[in-house]
């Protein structure tokens, strides 16, 4: 008889306690009478069509700049692909707020320089803040397709007459279709959950619309329209488990050296993406921390954010060693890991909606810490399976069996060498998991105990409030917290492209 794997159990708890969520939004939902009226369809409408120019805007500028940081020899080449993936870091909310307050009348930039500026809000404004925020997933699933490719196609449409431009776009854009399909996926994911930005853009999505019904007690009807939007999400993350990169045989990598003005003209073509994504944010909050300071910021809400991430942190990493383990054991371990990935693909408003109705049933976790950082890690624990799993991966399976010849029983074979072996990737997905819920903002708006504020609710009720300038400080306080992120993402982008400068003439 074939003994299971030790990590199965805990395993498939884990995996059925993250589908709890999705068990009480349909019994929430069987209280109402109304599954769909004439204002869901505005509602359904508005969301498609953030949804459908967000993907269609961050493809048009994903695509070039993948282009241009891949193949486009130009000075500063690090530099310049930090600058550009630098938005993805950066909560969307974070640039609809600078962008509301900078522009139109009695903006920020007309009180400044006393010129008009056109306005930003509704379907327009909410459809470019989202498309500044990301543009990077489609800019770094392109890249690393293209990175992949062998030139010698390119060279042979070159050598038979066809022209620069036309060889990438019939040669080169046809075999890196499917990575742009997948960061145009992701993009679209991401629009399906943001609330931050639809909310502050006054545009009726079902995120935003999904809070108001919250705040007026109809919990019901909040729990309706997050299902609405699940099987949206749901559909959304089908097709990108459906899209496969493909990897070519690796070859010489195509590199194209362009003449100084050309490189200055291409770098001066793309700088309003990073002027408006990081420096008009930086810029702004720069303003009310040297008009206002930190008056009204007070370091508790720092040491709350801080102290609630870290324990969600904590408990993520701990569920994720056996959901990690499990799924490198067998085809059921993988399932269960899939299983775990939903809540990842959770809009925070939908998880909050589902877990306050846990705590009206469960007074003692009803407004308390514990039932944020469940959310938390509900959320994302993905991240840290991940990181878990791909550092478990690595491992030599040899060492292991040594230890077992040695005498070693599983348990201690387990905690003496699998475990100090797979740190490193505990620690990074623990590290993802804090900066993600340093971040988070509609679950936390939702499920934090009263009182309880953190940098993320804090700039939300600045906003609400409309003192702006308090803003200042949470603000630069959680684009700092991003930029760490970001450093992470980048540097295991950077281990694992082609170093492409040595394709150069020696």
């Amino acid at each position: 008889m074939t003994r299971l794997p030790g990590s199965y159990p805990l395993a498939l708890l884990i995996a059925l306690f993250a589908l709890v969520p999705v068990g009480v939004l349909f019994a929430l939902a069987s209280d109402t009478a109304q599954l769909f009226d004439t204002h869901n369809l505005k509602v359904l409408a508005n969301t498609l069509a953030l949804m459908g120019l967000t993907v269609l805007g961050s493809v048009l500028i994903g695509v070039p700049l993948a282009l241009l940081t891949a193949y486009a020899y130009i000075p500063w080449r690090k530099f310049w692909l930090i600058v550009f993936a630098a938005p993805l870091a950066m909560p969307s909310y974070i640039g609809a707020f600078t962008l509301y307050a900078a522009f139109g009348p009695g903006g920020e930039i007309n009180n400044l320089t006393g010129i008009p500026t056109p306005a930003f809000y509704g379907l327009p404004g909410a459809a470019l803040v989202m498309t500044l925020y990301t543009y990077p997933f489609v800019l770094l699933t392109t890249r690393a397709s293209l990175l992949s490719l062998d030139a010698s196609l390119v060279n042979a449409a070159r050598t038979l007459g066809m022209s620069l431009g036309m060889s990438l776009w019939k040669v080169v854009l046809p075999r890196v279709v499917n990575g742009i399909a997948a960061g145009a996926l992701l993009a679209a994911l991401y629009t399906l959950s943001d609330f931050g930005t639809p909310a502050i853009m006054r545009l009726d999505t079902f995120t935003r619309v999904i809070y108001v019904e919250y705040n007026a007690f109809g919990l019901s009807q909040a729990a309706m329209l997050s299902l609405q939007l699940l099987v949206i999400v749901a559909l959304v993350l089908f097709l990108e488990s459906r899209v496969k990169v493909t990897r070519e045989r690796p070859g010489r990598s195509l590199t194209l050296w362009p003449s100084r003005w050309r490189s200055g003209l291409m770098l001066a073509a793309s700088a309003p993406v990073p002027l408006l994504s990081i420096a008009l944010p930086l810029g702004i909050f720069g303003l009310w921390l040297v008009r206002e300071g930190a008056a009204g910021f007070e370091l508790s809400y720092a040491w709350n954010s801080t102290y609630a991430s870290f324990l969600a942190a904590i408990v993520a990493v701990v569920l994720a060693v056996p959901v990690a383990h499990a799924a490198i054991s067998g085809r059921a371990g993988r399932l269960m890991e899939r299983v775990t990935y939903f809540g990842f693909g959770v809009p925070g408003i939908v998880m909050g909606t589902a877990l306050v109705y846990v705590g009206l049933q469960l007074p003692f976790l009803y407004q308390t810490l514990g039932l944020l950082v469940l959310a938390y890690v509900l959320r994302f624990l993905p991240l840290a399976v991940g990181s878990v799993r791909s550092s478990a991966e690595s491992l030599d399976a040899s060492l292991v069996k040594a230890a077992r010849l040695l005498g070693a029983s599983p348990r201690e074979a387990f905690t003496r060498v699998t475990l100090p072996l797979t740190l490193r990737g505990m620690i990074a997905g623990a590290a993802l998991v804090f900066l993600e819920a340093m971040r988070e903002l509609p679950a936390t708006l939702l499920l934090g105990p009263t009182g309880f504020e953190t940098l993320a609710t804090y700039l939300w009720r600045v906003y609400e409030a409309g003192y702006f300038g308090r803003a200042a400080v949470p603000g630069l306080l959680l684009v700092l917290m991003s930029g760490l992120g970001l450093a992470l993402m980048l540097s295991g982008e950077r281990r694992s492209e082609f170093e492409v400068t040595k394709s150069g003439p020696k």
